[in-house]
Order: C-alpha cells, then structure tokens, then sequence
C-alpha cells in the first residue's frame, strides 16, 4: 500500500527547502540501518516523477534537491536537451571521485514520443546507483519504470466572490490569487516508503 504526504508551501524558498528536505531523505545513510537489504538497496538510488502543470515549480523543488546533493550552481529545466546530469559529493567541500555520485535531472516535456527514450539510453540512466527525477513523465509512459516517488504539485488559489455594481451585465466576478503549491508525494515503492518515512520524520507529521 502507498503511502502519502501533503504539504502546502508559499513561496519559491518554501520550495527550494522542501526540495533540501527530499533530497536529503533520498540520501540517508544510516549506519543502523544497513542489515536491512531493502534499505541498502536504497541508498544509492531513486526514480522521483514531478507532475504538475507549467510554471507549477516543479524545477524548483529539483533545485532544492540538488542543493542536498551537494549542488550550489544553478538549475534550468533541460526542455530541449531532455537531460541535464551532474556528479555530486553530498556533504562533501572537495570533489572525492569514490564518493561522487550520478544526479540525472529530465525534462520529457518536449518528448515527441516515448520510444526515443530508447535512443537516448534511459534504461542506463535508470541503473543502481543513479538518482533519476524525471518532470513530465507521462511524456514517457510505457517506456519508464514505476517511480519510487510520484511527487504532484498543485497551485493553491484563494478565491473571493465581487459584486461589480455597474451598468454591465457583469456579477459575481471571482477574484483569484495564488497563495502557493500543494505538494502531493507519494510513495510507489517499497525503496519509495522509506524515502517518505524519512521525509515525514524530518518534517516532524
């Protein structure tokens, strides 16, 4: 059975710190935890979906997951090159080519059809000891695995009912204002309720 959290966050540091948060439940190493062979089989790997519509902040919160992983520059959607990778050290000031490991940040927006997945080489990208977040994955359906994380992002709205008292046919216009973003994570995975358990421990739910 999946499990699932919910969170609404306001604003794009809100965001990016979510991200930080993800990030660092994806990368958790504990020592007392290495007898257990799902949890090892963990540590050096993940498949996150982002699902959400334009401008919803997926990229954001991959931002903020990079940051965990060690990264400080910044981070564009790769729209047109569907992939962008990066070889971090996690909690480490110096490059240390044992400890580095291999972030793939997708875009399939632009994705013309799912099948050329397979010219780009995904099942590598997908192998133990990647981290794969993937936007727009229902670009990919058929071709990707189910993820270990299905992370949704919905905009929050505040909506306030206005009488307009003019000479028009005009009445009750909404007045809508963004107040931020719901995100939706839920685990697919039995790798992926360990992620979520150790997002919701840190998040303190």
């Amino acid at each position: 059975m999946s499990q699932l959290f919910s969170k609404t966050v306001v604003g794009e540091e809100a965001m990016v710190e979510l991200g930080k948060a993800i990030g660092s439940s994806l990368i958790t190493t504990s020592q007392e935890n290495q007898a257990n062979s799902v949890i090892n089989s963990v540590i050096n790997s993940a498949l996150v979906f982002f699902e959400g519509d334009l401008g919803a902040g997926k990229t954001t919160l991959c931002r903020g997951i990079l940051q965990a992983f060690g990264h400080h520059g910044a981070v564009k959607s790769p729209t047109y090159t569907l992939v962008e990778s990066y070889e971090l050290t996690p909690g480490k000031l110096t490059t240390d080519k044992l400890n580095a490991i291999q972030v793939h940040h997708f875009d399939l927006y632009r994705l013309g059809d799912p099948e050329e997945l397979e010219f780009i080489g995904i099942r590598d990208y997908l192998q133990p000891g990647n981290y794969c977040l993937i936007e727009w994955p229902n670009r990919g359906e058929g071709i990707l695995p189910t993820p270990d994380l299905n992370i949704s992002i919905d905009v929050a709205v505040n909506k306030r009912s206005e009488k307009i008292n003019d000479q028009s046919e005009k009445t009750d216009e909404q007045d809508v204002k963004a107040i931020g973003r719901t995100i939706n994570i839920e685990s697919e995975t039995e790798k992926g309720k360990y992620f979520l358990a150790e997002l919701i421990k840190n998040q303190g739910n």
